[in-house]
């Protein structure tokens, strides 16, 4: 118990150093990162009780996951308030590539196929598609405005909407897709994800631990690929008019 108040202890600590230096810099974040840091102790108290009924109830497991699912949703579609319907869209970009990545690793026997794993996998991968989903609908939807004379440059010249918007995607999805990239060629020489010091802190073998994340940091580079990639469809069909025109999205 003591440790856990320790480590509790620390972390609000330095949560409180990110709120005040935010304030100190006028960068107006500082009532986000309050409410951020005082969400993360509540939830997070919240699901360690839940988690436990979960290992001895498995069914209640893909009732977990739904309602991981959905609050990534709710929550990928405040960042993307300008494509309609955002939530139905990051629910679909988000829902597919996790689900069928985690079916796939319990298939084909990376993980256990019990709740323990499970949950876990599914929250990473979930967690990734979701910043690669509100990653990709806010810049897209901003290049519809600050691209918006290249857009209509190239569809004087002939091409069609969807070619029209293909550099503006192409540039959206990179911009998702760097933190995944960065992390992934970083792991283990700047970076120690998650997964691999929580191992390690439960007993892992070193070598159980690096494969472990291994298999994650590699599954994410995917999901987050087709995260992006299916918000972006969304995007583009929402932008694309009758008459091959391509229209700004309202805020």
């Amino acid at each position: 118990m003591s440790d856990v108040l320790v480590q509790g202890g620390a972390g609000i600590f330095l949560a409180a150093v990110a709120v005040v230096l935010a304030w100190r810099l006028g960068l107006g974040l500082s009532k986000e990162l309050a409410v951020a840091a005082i969400r993360a102790v509540v939830q997070l108290t919240v699901v360690g009780a839940v988690i436990v009924v979960i290992f001895e109830v498995p069914a209640l497991a893909f009732a977990f996951v739904a309602v991981m699912l959905t609050t990534a949703a709710f929550t990928a579609g405040r960042r993307i308030k300008r494509l309609p319907n955002a939530r139905v869209g990051a629910f679909t970009a988000i829902a597919i590539p996790a689900l069928l990545a985690t079916g796939f690793l319990l298939g084909v026997g990376a993980f256990d196929v019990t709740p323990r794993a499970a949950v876990p996998t599914a929250g990473i991968l979930i967690g990734g598609a979701m910043a690669a989903t509100s990653l990709t609908g806010r810049r897209l939807t901003e290049e519809l405005d600050a691209a918006h004379a290249e857009i209509e440059a190239r569809l004087c010249l002939g091409d069609s909407a969807r070619e029209a918007l293909r550099p503006s995607i192409r540039r959206a999805i990179h911009t998702a897709l760097t933190p995944a990239i960065d992390q992934t060629r970083s792991v283990g020489l700047v970076t120690l994800p998650g997964a691999f010091v929580g191992l390690l802190l439960g007993g892992a073998k070193p070598e159980e631990a690096a494969s472990t994340q291994l298999v994650v940091l590699l599954s994410l580079l995917a999901v987050e690929l087709a995260a992006a990639a299916l918000l972006a469809e969304f995007v583009q069909r929402a932008a694309i008019a009758p008459g091959e025109r391509v229209r700004r999205l309202s805020a």
